[in-house]
């Protein structure tokens, strides 16, 4: 199916911007492979959709539910694969903002997202957000 990669990223990153976490569990392998940058609390290997969520979770529990993309700036497609320049924001408890861009590389397979690679804009400002 011509551009299947590309509806199934733009179906996921929407999902993301509306908390739609059915949509989303929907749209992941089960066993998706997901790299997250940095060396932090929710940096690292990522085996399966359940640890992507428990991550994710951890973000929206040490941002006070704050995490949002707030925009998603360009989807690039390069067959099964798309690249994604997007912004984050998120403020923790004690006032630290995170306001930073990254690039996302989704690779879709029979519909489904099955790697992630996330590159930061600044590592270490995601470093000291995302500290214990």
């Amino acid at each position: 199916m011509e551009n299947q990669a590309m509806n199934v990223v733009t179906e996921f990153l929407t999902a993301v911007q509306k908390g739609n976490t059915a949509k989303l569990g929907a749209l992941l392998h089960p066993e998706v492979k997901w790299s997250q940058p940095g060396d932090n609390v929710v940096s690292g290997f990522k085996s399966n959709a359940d640890e992507v969520f428990q991550m994710v979770g951890q973000m929206f529990e040490l941002s006070s539910n704050t995490l949002a993309l707030t925009q998603i700036k360009v989807l690039a497609e390069n067959g099964n694969s798309i690249a994604c320049l997007v912004h984050w924001k998120a403020i923790r408890p004690n006032g630290q903002v995170l306001d930073i861009d990254n690039i996302d590389v989704y690779t879709v397979g029979n519909g489904l997202i099955n790697n992630v690679v996330v590159y930061s804009e600044d590592i270490d400002v995601e470093n000291e957000f995302w500290r214990r």
